[in-house]
């Protein structure tokens, strides 16, 4: 690999030579934006859930596309990566309650009050009089001297967990990582420790402001059929159940078990915190179908005329979550915006490179599946992947993009942990485009796309959201509509295609994403992570 100092990098990137400065001579088109968009969140696409007929018609749209534009098919004579799923449904008429010291049962509504899956393969799962317990955040990160687990043995008890990290409501930067939200925050992470100390059960309890997310997104995501990866040991390794409580639901426990919330809340945030009993038991049962199936990623190739054994990755998934049949009311989640728009900006880059290439290096562009049941498709494709992940120079993810216009700013979704910032700066300083640091850390976004994967695997890993300062409305407006979209219409059937959607502003951003992958493909340097940065050993 070819090395320059990280003190000559800045200089390197503006100095490049002109085949760095190259910019599309033939740019995006608007009119193929609103046609795709308007395509793949059609209720004829059926929302895209893995392993259905909407499956089928958006796969086979995205490879006679790529193909259209004069793309390579990138796995081997074929545009797909089969990616092994199992689907289980549990059915609707779960029960959950807990019973309290008296012996008296406590039932939930399920849906609105508590919502849960198992990830284990089998036909029913149970969970009986299972101690509850409260574990502050359910962290375990010896790197930051934290332990919720120090001292405790759960093993069949149900732990009750926070959502995010401590520093989200401390602020303070010496903890953890202040207000930005790391990896222990998600609650990915926290069902994985919950199941690595043995607990049958994890409930995290939902606060919007740390989750990221209201409510009606957790019973939304959370229901009807849940995908994962085809595991050799079934999954029986997780936790007998995951699930999310209300924040009025996790007041009602505490107040059984004679335990202030809001202090307990604020204690859990301090070091040294110890955990509680909550003196009641936590019960429930469900019944699944449990089917296996085949899901594929889309890939297609733009081979590189000089060093074609090293690759620069443009990823987004093209799956949403489909129908579900037990909504009144429309029925199909549409994904309009999470993720037609980035599976859109695919296509379209994908002829943009083409007509204006070729390039040094290979340019690959990747359309996952079952993103939002998990990263799954990225991430069999960071553990399968087709081509070496290290001799892949960089990921470039876009997920959930711009439809109100043209924006002053473009934000940068884990700002300042690689060198693919400096590539953004000078595509976006070109275009008079001004790049910023993402607005809500807290939210933990940059673990919720499918970079993530890439990025564990040590690939540098660009993703960049809509800015927030709308050019001729301000910053005010740009941030009521980010805003109104997460409140209504970010994971609901709401989220469909919208003629009178401003398109320029995609458009920008994918021309901007474009002098970013071009100069990366135009150039002998490997971009690196930051000193300081998780991702940087395993890169090594």
């Amino acid at each position: 690999m070819y090395k320059i100092t990280p003190l000559l990098f800045t200089l390197f990137v503006m100095a490049c030579s002109s085949g760095n400065d190259q910019q599309p001579s033939k740019s995006v088109e608007i009119e193929n934006l609103k046609k795709h968009i308007q395509t793949l969140a059609s209720d004829e696409f059926e929302g895209r859930s893995p392993s259905s007929p909407g499956e089928d018609k958006t796969i086979n749209y995205l490879a006679e596309q790529f193909a259209a534009a004069g793309l390579e098919p990138g796995n081997g004579d074929s545009f797909f990566q089969e990616v092994p799923l199992m689907s289980i449904t549990s059915q609707p008429d779960m029960t959950l309650s807990v019973t309290d010291e008296q012996g008296n049962e406590i039932p939930f509504q399920y849906l609105d009050e508590m919502v849960g899956i198992t990830r284990r393969i089998q036909d029913s799962v149970a969970v009986e009089n299972s101690e509850m317990v409260f574990v502050g955040y359910g962290i375990v990160a010896p790197e930051y001297n934290w332990n919720d687990y120090e001292g405790l043995d759960v093993k069949g008890k149900t732990v009750v967990v926070i959502v995010n990290d401590p520093g989200y409501v401390t602020g303070d930067k010496a903890l953890f990582t202040g207000n930005t939200m790391t990896y222990y925050g998600r609650h990915t992470y926290k069902y994985e420790e919950g199941a690595r100390q043995g607990a049958a059960a994890v409930l995290v309890i939902h606060q919007t402001g740390p989750a990221g997310y209201p409510w009606g997104v957790v019973s939304g995501g959370w229901s009807g059929t849940q995908f994962g990866l085809v595991t050799e040991d079934g999954n029986a390794s997780r936790c007998a159940f995951e699930g999310w409580v209300t924040e009025d639901i996790a007041k009602s426990i505490f107040e059984r078990a004679g335990i202030d919330f809001q202090t307990t809340m604020e204690n859990a945030s301090r070091p040294g915190f110890k955990a509680i009993p909550l003196k009641q038991q936590f019960n429930m049962s469900l019944k699944n179908t449990i089917e296996k199936s085949v899901s594929y990623n889309v890939i297609a190739k733009l081979p590189g005329k000089v060093a074609p054994d090293e690759y620069i990755i443009y990823t987004g998934h093209w799956d949403h979550l489909g129908v579900n049949e037990s909504l009144e009311g429309d029925k199909i989640f549409n994904g309009a915006v999470d993720n037609a728009t980035g599976t859109t900006a695919l296509l379209e880059l994908a002829r943009v490179f083409k007509e204006n290439g070729p390039f040094e290096r290979t340019v690959l562009f990747l359309a996952v599946t079952a993103e939002e049941q998990g990263l799954l498709g990225s991430e069999y494709y960071a553990t399968h992947p087709i081509y070496p992940l290290a001799r892949t120079v960089a990921d470039i993810n876009m997920d959930a993009m711009n439809v109100i216009g043209k924006m002053k700013d473009i934000t940068v979704v884990g700002y300042g942990n690689s060198e693919l910032d400096d590539y953004l700066q000078k595509a976006a300083t070109a275009a008079g485009v001004e790049v910023k640091p993402e607005p809500q850390p807290e939210k933990g976004y940059y673990f919720r796309s499918d970079h993530f994967n890439f990025a564990k695997a040590g690939v540098p890993a660009l993703y960049t959201e809509t800015g927030t300062d709308h050019t001729e409305k301000g910053n005010e407006w740009g941030l009521a509509q980010a805003k109104d979209y997460t409140e209504n219409r970010y994971h609901q059937p709401s989220d469909e295609y919208n003629p009178a959607w401003d398109l320029s502003g995609l458009a920008l951003e994918l021309e901007i994403l474009y002098s970013v992958g071009a100069d990366l493909a135009n150039t002998k340097y490997w971009p690196e992570w930051r000193d300081g940065v998780s991702f940087k050993a395993k890169r090594k």
